[in-house]
């Protein structure tokens, strides 16, 4: 891509209204200064002393981060909250990124707030250690009106923006936002109207869903396949396929392969990762490519062109240690050039 392409694509960021819907959490870290040993005197377990609690939005969040960092001028998040401690935290994180609108973002007393809590072990002479992690998460089924209510709201959302991410992060099905009447509002939309972007993304796999903008791993998409996907051959023939039948772009991500795009007309790219440059962690990476592929379609690039910049996001997401990166446009334009 050429500087001036990259230009005039990230030019028109800022003047973008793009929703994100799913399954918003809390990312809290814990970092442990093992400078300051102690024994419980109850238990005599080791202590963990922390030393500095780190709050910012997750999952989703995570999503609406990496566009907060590209300078996107209107986001809409769309999702649920616990009216408990998790909750707040994560509404003032929300509420302290710029250009985010919070009107579609639910507090209800009838869910936890999904929440990741991260201990990290500092030290001086090498990246953080992270410890076990401890996840607060909903096992019970989302409440019908709730289901009803996010439905409504998901509707709203992608039919007054340029773009929409609808990312599924819960372990069992039903429990989280992305339920049978989200869906079914998002199946109205591919139907009314198949212009609109809207990129899909689930960790349980987009069989059933409707026809909208795939990206998923290499494995999720031989699961939607019902064959083995292994080679760079059959994932290119296995995408195109997916793009044909949706009528939409699909994108296979391959971690240290690269991405793999298709057009339902037919045009299969394949964009290498970049280099690995010390050491990395991959957290995050996922969400990052979701979030720069969305933008960049939204502001007119082909296939080949948002997968270039997923990729350049994605390895700048990863050199960040301790943390759940984002890429700032500034950063990515350096990379490129």
């Amino acid at each position: 891509m050429s500087p001036a392409r990259f230009d005039v694509l990230t030019s028109r960021y800022p003047s973008l209204r793009l929703a994100v819907v799913g399954d918003f959490c809390l990312d809290r870290y814990f970092d442990i200064d093992r400078a300051r040993p102690e024994t419980s005197l109850e238990t005599g377990l080791p202590v963990h002393n922390i030393s500095q609690v780190r709050c910012q939005p997750g999952a989703a969040g995570t999503i609406l981060n990496n566009l907060v960092a590209l300078g996107i001028g209107t986001l809409r998040p769309v999702g649920v909250c616990g009216d408990d401690g998790e909750g707040w935290e994560l509404r003032r994180a929300l509420a302290a990124l710029p250009g985010v609108q919070l009107d579609s973002f639910i507090t209800s007393g009838e869910r936890h707030t999904f929440t990741y809590t991260k201990p990290l072990v500092q030290h001086a002479d090498r990246p953080p250690e992270e410890l076990s992690r401890l996840d607060l998460k909903n096992w019970t089924p989302t409440p019908p009106k709730l289901r009803e209510e996010l439905a409504a709201a998901a509707w709203h959302a992608v039919t007054t923006t340029e773009g929409t991410i609808v990312l599924d992060q819960v372990d069992l099905e039903g429990t989280g936002v992305v339920t049978t009447p989200l869906l079914e509002t998002l199946r109205g939309v591919a139907e009314l109207k198949p212009r609109r972007l809207v990129v899909a993304d689930s960790r349980r796999g987009l069989r059933d869903w409707p026809a909208l903008v795939f990206k998923m791993n290499a494995r999720e998409l031989g699961a939607l396949s019902g064959r083995p996907v292994d080679s760079l051959d059959e994932i290119r023939q296995a995408c195109a396929a997916l793009a044909r039948v949706n009528g939409q772009p699909a994108f296979v991500t391959l971690a240290e392969r690269g991405m793999v795009g298709a057009t339902p007309d037919g045009e299969v790219a394949h964009v290498s990762s970049r280099p690995i440059r010390g050491p990395i962690d991959i957290v995050g990476a996922g969400d990052s490519v979701t979030a720069n592929l969305t933008a960049a379609l939204a502001a007119g690039a082909t296939v080949t062109e948002a997968m270039e910049l997923a990729m350049a996001a994605a390895s700048l997401v990863i050199h960040q240690l301790g943390t759940t990166g984002t890429a700032s446009v500034a950063q990515i334009r350096a990379l490129l050039s």
